[in-house]
């Protein structure tokens, strides 16, 4: 679904102005036709709750249970030392690392993640990219993982703040809903100064999944 600037302003609850203005600093993902910007619903929900901007996520399926960030993390597991001297050979190494079933084509999701930071650079700031197929469910997964990935060597990404990435969180769910919970549990970790003490100094596997099981547990109390 394309939206307009006045639908993206309501759906962000900010004003028309601020969201021409973000947009003419390619700071909002959109696509400019005749003049006119126009932007996609699901992409601009993406990019909002990366953020940790107040956005209302679809409706869940009648038997749809949201995983926890540390699950998926263990699930897609914690690399150390991935090799690559640009975001072509990082990305192939990243898609060779994550545990996926073996019926899905790797070439094939190297070649969406490519074609998603195409679209726009999936590095969020501090070093940290997360790149993510922009349609999570073309993959056909049975359940959400998320692999971390520390570079042997930091890459330039394209963010904004300039800064190399020397880490990535992948993102791989069976559903968008799914993807979208765990975005926004991501970029609540990513904010929480104990977490983002561990991806900058490439903890290991054990100390970081305790860090993101602290934090849910945390969240789950103050509900």
């Amino acid at each position: 679904m394309q939206l307009s600037i006045k639908q993206t302003a309501r759906i962000l609850r900010l004003s028309e102005r601020h969201v021409q203005e973000r947009i003419e600093k390619g700071e909002i993902p959109s696509q400019c036709v005749n003049d006119r910007h126009f932007l996609n619903r699901d992409e601009l929900i993406e990019w909002a709750t990366a953020r940790g901007l107040p956005v209302e996520l679809p409706a869940a399926g009648a038997a749809e249970t949201m995983p926890t960030l540390c699950a998926a993390l263990a699930a897609g597991g914690i690399v150390h030392g991935l090799a690559g001297a640009d975001k072509d050979s990082v990305l192939r190494r990243l898609v060779a690392s994550i545990p996926l079933p073996p019926d899905v084509d790797r070439d094939f999701l190297h070649d969406i993640l490519l074609a998603r930071e195409a679209l726009g650079s999936t590095a969020v700031g501090d070093g940290v990219a997360i790149p993510h197929p922009r349609s999570p469910i073309l993959l056909r997964v049975p359940k959400a993982l998320v692999t971390l990935c520390f570079l042997e060597n930091p890459i330039d990404f394209g963010a904004l703040d300039g800064k190399p990435v020397h880490a990535l969180f992948s993102m791989i769910s069976p559903t968008t809903r799914i993807h979208l919970h765990l975005l926004s549990r991501l970029a609540f970790a990513l904010r929480d100064p104990v977490f983002r003490d561990c991806v900058a100094r490439r903890a290991g596997p054990d100390e970081i999944l305790a860090a993101v099981r602290r934090l849910e547990a945390d969240a789950a109390r103050r509900k």
